[in-house]
């Protein structure tokens, strides 16, 4: 039987929770595994002997370490890192329609969490991901959602500065962990991922500009994005795919 130690990042979030409550239940019926997911400020209600909730601020590097730290004191690796955190919008600040909206403060968390946290995770976990199992020529997994907004040349209505520039910046850092863990990591695939849209807190107030049909349950996002990394190789370390694996331009 597979094993596999799992680190979601989020995991109080729709997409997260999800993806926990996807790989717990495939866990029942073919691998055994151990996943650890981080809360922010309350854990929710989901319980299970191999599940282990832990605290941590993606905005805040120490408590990163913190957490990975943890982790490291209960388990000598890690084989798939899923950073399901996000920010569009807050009580107090929306996504910018023009550039007289634009703020410092809402720009720096936008960057703060969007783009700056996923490489303050790798840079923390990466001792966990070296150590990774490796079986049936399957990489370790370092994935970050991100969202289509954050392709260039994709970008044809504007508008969202904070969240577009944020996750074209993760979309480069990620591009660059990959190139630099393709030399000192074996067999890691680093990948940002889009989730399409999904019925959750972050895309709430802005779902009635979905198209019928294209608004995704929390569960089906999770689960296409699973199979989608469940089929990565090594040599794909640097994509930039959506849902159902196609690639994206950036």
């Amino acid at each position: 039987m597979n094993s596999k130690t799992y680190l979601i990042i989020g995991g109080t979030g729709g997409i997260g929770q999800a993806m926990i409550e996807q790989i717990l239940s495939s866990a029942k019926q073919h691998d055994s595994v151990d996943v650890f997911a981080t809360y922010y400020r309350s854990v929710p209600d989901i319980e299970a002997d191999n599940l282990h909730w832990l605290q941590m601020d993606v905005s805040d590097e120490d408590s990163i370490k913190q957490a990975t730290d943890v982790i490291k004191q209960q388990r000598a690796h890690i084989d798939w890192v899923l950073n399901c955190a996000g920010l569009l919008h807050t009580e107090q600040a929306q996504p910018e329609k023009a550039l007289r909206q634009v703020e410092t403060d809402f720009f720096l968390q936008n960057m703060q969490v969007n783009a700056l946290a996923s490489l303050l995770i790798a840079k923390h976990v990466k001792p966990l991901l070296a150590k990774a199992e490796r079986s049936n020529d399957k990489p370790a997994i370092f994935a970050t959602i991100s969202a289509r907004v954050g392709s260039i040349s994709d970008n044809q209505v504007g508008g969202w500065y904070s969240y577009r520039m944020s996750k074209a910046a993760l979309n480069m850092g990620m591009k660059n962990l990959s190139i630099e863990w393709g030399r000192s990591l074996k067999d890691v695939c680093v990948v940002v991922m889009q989730p399409g849209t999904v019925n959750t807190q972050l895309s709430a107030p802005f779902q009635s500009n979905v198209a019928d049909g294209h608004l995704f349950s929390p569960a089906y996002s999770a689960e296409c994005l699973l199979e989608v990394l469940s089929g990565m190789t090594a040599a794909q370390s640097g994509s930039f795919v959506d849902w159902a694996g196609e690639s994206i331009p950036w």
